[in-house]
């Protein structure tokens, strides 16, 4: 059985890596272990709020494949699947895979069918996927990663960017995820939001301004490892939870 997906949009600035990192570390916490951190945004930071370091981007595995040599006896997909393993960023509790994207110009074509078959390989091994996607859910649209189980749209409460979570959403059901569940985030969350949210989503997680995320942002320190009083990490633990519930419900009837 496939790890239950959760992928995570939103637009630049609201916080979506934030809530990725708190969100495996509190899978991690809870025992649901190991968790498959993937870093689909092109502008990569994922590794940074997770105190990691990454060496390879796929993006830059898939230039190689057509322009590095080969070793002897290893044909082009074996030499991809092997570098796809090496690309994984191993830590206590979770791997992290960088997706990044290819600079050349050209078809990418082959390259990505195997990135898509050895992504279903790895999978495998995990019991939860948590995606950090770019706006345009760029891997999701392509099929890299499948069908997510979730989708968190990431937003601050304001007006514009309820407006901005409606069409990611919108975007989301073009891609073919009509019948993926969608909750919406409001990050920053300070007491008001726009009277636009009711007409537009139910029952949205709202996770309170937290000074101790800022402090971590300005010493360059992993959001990750926030103090057990943080209220964002609160509130990311109790959305942990309703995603355990989600995939151990997908699990019986799996089963049934």
């Amino acid at each position: 059985m496939r790890p239950f997906s959760v992928a995570i949009s939103g637009k630049g600035g609201t916080g979506k890596t934030t809530v990725a990192a708190l969100l495996v570390r509190s899978l991690i916490s809870s025992g649901q272990v190991p968790v498959l951190a993937v870093d689909a945004d092109p502008n990569f930071n994922l590794h940074e709020a997770l105190g990691v370091e990454v060496h390879e981007t796929l993006g830059s595995l898939r230039e190689d494949a057509f322009t590095e040599q080969i070793p002897p006896g290893m044909n082009r997909t074996d030499f991809i699947s092997l570098r796809f393993r090496k690309s994984l960023v191993e830590s206590v509790g979770f791997d992290l895979i960088a997706m990044g994207r290819p600079e050349g110009a050209g078809c990418y074509c082959f390259a990505n069918d195997l990135l898509t078959t050895s992504m279903q390989l790895l999978e495998r091994d995990y019991r939860f996927m948590v995606i950090d996607n770019e706006a345009g859910m760029e891997h999701l649209a392509r099929g890299t990663l499948g069908i997510p189980d979730l989708l968190l749209i990431v937003s601050d409460p304001g007006a514009r960017g309820v407006r901005t979570a409606i069409r990611i959403r919108n975007l989301a059901r073009s891609l073919g995820l009509a019948a993926t569940p969608v909750r919406l985030v409001l990050n920053r969350w300070k007491g008001t939001t726009s009277d636009e949210l009711p007409a537009a989503f139910e029952a949205p997680v709202v996770i309170p301004e937290d000074p101790a995320i800022e402090e971590a942002d300005v010493q360059g320190s992993p959001v990750g490892a926030l103090p057990p009083d943080s209220p964002a990490r609160a509130a990311v633990e109790r959305l942990a939870g309703t995603i355990i519930r989600m995939a151990e419900e997908k699990e019986r009837q799996h089963r049934s």
